[in-house]
């Protein structure tokens, strides 16, 4: 079992800050330099996992895409990354808290995204058995394109699909309506909290999720220490409560818990096991720094 990944990888500047900010002041950080990129942790977590995994993303020609590429190669995920001279790789700040975090993000490369590699490395993935795509390629103009062929290739070859919602704020300004639009028949979408609210409504999780099942067969909404719940679109509603751990980062612990529960699912698991799975690989992430398994 085989999983393509299509997305970003890029370079994370990690700022682990222990209070709040002192707005115009200096505040005490533990402050790390490693890889990131939603479509990368998740390759990385499904490594971890067991899993066949296949990166699909665009770097720069530079030192920084070297290093990412070498990250993944290390830990076992297969790259189809195309490094782009004249760009720089994309790097993004991440202030962290044991609760939160926020991303201030320079995309770069990750821009460049080519429908022509993406569906050539689809093609080229004999073994590849599903497809899951980072929603941040269909959130900007100049990668939408990749993102959209990632999905079609997919279809073309009969693997199953899923979808991460990425990120609440970029969402909103694309418009929910306009999101799901481009997602096609997909078989899984996954969500945390935030993203469930844009794009699915008010209400509980299960009804947002419900909701969101008129352009995706199953849909996950992700509520990190709370758990999560799967409906698919027969009305059937699953759940799972967190694995409770002390949190110390929580960057990547989505994108860990994807890759759990892709790894189990794509094997044959049923929904409650692979989003026990799920739960088990982001409370793993969360008790790491950094957003990539150590």
């Amino acid at each position: 079992m085989t999983v393509l990944v299509v997305g970003d990888l890029v370079t994370d500047v990690l700022v682990a800050h222990a209070g709040p900010l002192a707005v115009g002041s200096d505040t005490e950080a533990r402050i790390t330099v490693g890889g990131g990129g939603q479509a990368a942790n998740t390759a990385a977590w499904l490594a971890r996992a067991g899993a066949g995994a296949v990166l699909v993303a665009a770097v720069g020609d530079d030192h920084a895409g070297r290093e990412r590429i070498a990250e993944l190669v290390a830990g076992g995920v297969r790259c189809a990354v195309r490094a782009h001279p004249g760009v720089a790789t994309g790097s993004v700040v991440v202030l962290s808290s044991a609760g939160e975090r926020t991303m201030i993000t320079d995309r770069g490369a990750a821009l460049l995204l080519d429908p022509v590699d993406v569906t050539a490395a689809v093609e080229a993935v004999t073994d590849g058995t599903h497809l899951h795509l980072s929603g941040y390629p269909l959130l900007h103009a100049g990668s939408r394109t990749g993102g959209l062929a990632a999905l079609a290739a997919a279809r073309e070859r009969g693997l199953t699909t899923s979808v991460d919602a990425a990120s609440a704020e970029p969402l909103r300004q694309l418009g929910a309506r306009a999101f799901l639009d481009l997602l096609g028949p997909v078989d899984l979408l996954l969500c945390n909290a935030d993203e469930a609210e844009v794009l699915g409504g008010t209400g509980t999780p299960a009804q947002q999720a419900a909701a969101l099942t008129a352009v995706a067969r199953n849909v996950v909404v992700k509520r990190g220490a709370d758990g999560a719940v799967w409906v698919s679109r027969d009305a059937v509603v699953r759940s799972v409560a967190g694995v409770p751990v002390p949190p110390l980062d929580p960057t990547g612990a989505g994108d860990a818990f994807a890759a759990g529960l892709l790894a189990a699912w794509c094997s044959g698991a049923e929904p409650e096991a692979a989003l026990a799975a799920g739960a088990a690989l982001g409370a793993a992430a969360v008790q790491t720094v950094g957003a990539r398994p150590r």
